[in-house]
């Protein structure tokens, strides 16, 4: 018992968890008279004792603004940089973050980059021997090797986040790809891909390094990427530096900066954490609900939940997929607009190129930005993170964003044209759902879906 309890005692004083201000890691419900919260929506969030103050969250609209600040903060990193990504691709994107992460290893700094073994499949080999020559440190998140429709091969690693230093953290839906690289649909004459980020510091950076720092832990259990075989407990524990081994810890920036929250959708204690943020932040909403999302399937209480929103009134705005990538998710998405668009729920879909957002607003108080879609992969199965911030000048920013999305680059599904398709149309999405559903009950989380 002692040595699995270890790992963890270690990471929490490796990042400095115990320094945390009372007030970020309270589960009471107690909030200062300064910081009490203006809005309903912050209620049950503060009960939970979840969010924390003081932190700085910037939204970085695509790659255009996410790769410079990346960059410019591996080159600034002093200590320690931590990387994960499900897609990591040999473009010009790919090889600029490359020489950041080998330029800060040769400074000294502990580089550690962990990939999905799905996503990041079709990494050359060139540019992993490149990488580990280079001084950075690479993991394969569950390497692949051959393919059956199992659960534990459909538990990816389809979070995108950078830690460094422990002082500036990021989290989205944005992987190490250009967005103009559209693979196979590259001749299609398409604009960037759409999706978004977010820049944080402050004292939720703390929890977004103990968890890229667990999951490297973990990692370090199991075979590495060459399938050389296990690596001890006791190694790997070593392998972790002590607090007192780091350098001091930047201080937390004052209290009063936006009250955010890290959410993590894993399966051990946060199976359905994003989930249940979702659906308290809909059922909370009184005004304007807007998601966009690249792959939309959400599951019964999801879709009770929007449709519970128009019952209050409250206007929702659906961006979702135009382009067809994968066909049999598409049309399955498609089966689902029936109901939601006769309840009132509009809908439109991203034409300029490929939606791959994965963000919501609610009202003026809440907004999300992060690597889960609302589909049975991302909700039951994958390892993700999104970023919840509670601040009426953020919503307010994301919302703009969306709304120049919806009112210039996309398409409105009209009721009374859906409600023209064909027969022959309507089959082929509902085989297309149904077959989508077989795979959730192959997966075994039917039940909670």
């Amino acid at each position: 018992m002692c040595a699995r309890r270890l790992p963890c005692r270690i990471l929490s004083d490796n990042l400095g968890m115990s320094r945390i201000s009372p007030s970020a890691r309270s589960g009471d419900g107690a909030v200062p008279a300064d910081h009490a919260p203006r809005h309903h929506m912050l209620r049950w969030t503060w009960r939970r004792g979840r969010p924390s103050t003081g932190n700085t969250v910037r939204l970085l609209h695509g790659g255009h603004d996410f790769f410079p600040a990346l960059i410019e903060a591996i080159d600034q990193a002093v200590f320690q940089v931590m990387l994960e990504t499900y897609i990591y691709a040999d473009d010009d994107i790919g090889r600029a973050v490359s020489e950041a992460l080998i330029r800060a290893a040769e400074r000294g700094v502990a580089v550690r980059v962990t990939v999905d073994g799905f996503g990041a499949g079709d990494m050359p080999v060139e540019m992993a021997k490149r990488l580990r020559a280079g001084g950075v440190e690479l993991r394969v998140y569950r390497v692949l090797r051959g393919f059956r429709l199992a659960r534990r091969h459909l538990r990816r690693l389809h979070r995108k986040l950078a830690v460094i230093d422990r002082s500036v953290a990021f989290v989205g839906g944005i992987n190490i790809i250009d967005d103009h690289n559209h693979g196979p649909f590259e001749g299609a004459n398409l604009g960037p891909r759409y999706d978004f980020a977010v820049q944080v510091s402050g004292p939720l950076v703390d929890r977004i390094a103990l968890s890229a720092e667990r999951l490297w832990w973990r990692l370090s259990l199991r075979p590495d990427a060459h399938g050389s075989g296990y690596q001890s407990r006791s190694a790997a524990v070593a392998d972790y530096p002590l607090i007192t081994d780091l350098p001091p810890r930047p201080e937390a920036e004052a209290a009063g900066g936006v009250r955010a929250a890290l959410l993590l959708r894993d399966n051990l204690r946060n199976r359905r954490t994003i989930e249940r943020e979702y659906l308290r932040a809909l059922g909370a909403a009184r005004h304007d609900v807007i998601l966009a999302n690249a792959y939309f399937l959400p599951g019964h209480k999801m879709r009770r939940a929007l449709l519970a929103c128009r019952e209050r009134g409250v206007r929702v705005r659906l961006l979702l997929q135009g382009m067809v990538e994968y066909r049999l998710q598409h049309y399955a998405t498609h089966a689902l607009y029936a109901s939601l668009l006769e309840a009132g729920v509009e809908i439109y879909e991203y034409a300029e190129s490929f939606l791959h957002a994965k963000v919501g607003v609610a009202d003026e108080a809440w907004a999300t930005v992060g690597s889960s879609n609302m589909d049975p992969f991302s909700l039951l199965l994958a390892r993700e993170a999104n970023v919840a911030v509670y601040d009426a000048a953020f919503a307010a920013e994301l919302r703009a964003a969306l709304e120049r999305a919806i009112a210039h680059r996309s398409v409105r599904v009209m009721p009374e044209v859906h409600a023209r398709r064909s027969p022959l149309h309507r089959l082929g999405n509902w085989a297309a759902y149904m077959l989508l559903r077989l795979g959730v009950i192959i997966a075994g989380v039917a039940g909670r879906y």
